[in-house]
């Protein structure tokens, strides 16, 4: 079964949203990640990210960087499933898919007002090249608070404990 996601765009048609956002004169906030078996940590994180601009655009990686990233296990749910759990967030307003190693391309595409990650990131642990970017295209970087306790691996682990279910 396809699952329709009207918040599912490619990246000319999350930059194509973003223009119009942009004409509208909406500050748009950026961020990326796995989101893997979305928890309170996740939901936490995106309602700040989002509380900081009137529209968030999420760059979420696709089933293969995150084998490259986490390990042959990894993601619990296909990039199409993450995307749909995220897109059913009301604090979420777009999201596309990216296969690259970075994000630069598609931070100097999409131009965002802000860029945002979460409390456990810190200015010397972004990418060089992605941070470039986003000098470059004059995006301000946020790290948002992190509310420890929670992440997908740990969640993993604590369903392994409980035993088969």
């Amino acid at each position: 079964m396809t699952l329709d996601n009207p918040k599912l765009f490619s990246l000319a048609g999350a930059v194509a949203r973003r223009e119009t956002l942009r004409a509208a004169g909406k500050r748009v906030v950026l961020t990326n990640g796995v989101f893997d078996l979305l928890h309170t940590g996740h939901l936490f994180y995106l309602q700040q990210a989002r509380a900081l601009g009137d529209a968030l655009l999420i760059a979420l990686n696709a089933d293969a960087s995150v084998r490259a990233l986490k390990g042959p296990t990894r993601p619990i749910q296909s990039e199409e499933q993450r995307a749909y759990a995220l897109g059913a967030l009301a604090c979420v307003d777009g999201v596309f898919i990216f296969g690259t190693p970075r994000l630069d391309a598609e931070i100097r595409a999409l131009r965002p007002d802000i860029y945002t990650k979460a409390g456990d990131y810190t200015l010397e642990k972004l990418d060089a090249g992605e941070r470039g970017a986003l000098q470059n295209v004059g995006a301000e970087i946020k790290f948002m608070p992190f509310l420890a306790g929670f992440s997908t691996t740990a969640l993993i682990a604590r369903i392994k404990a409980a035993g088969e279910v």
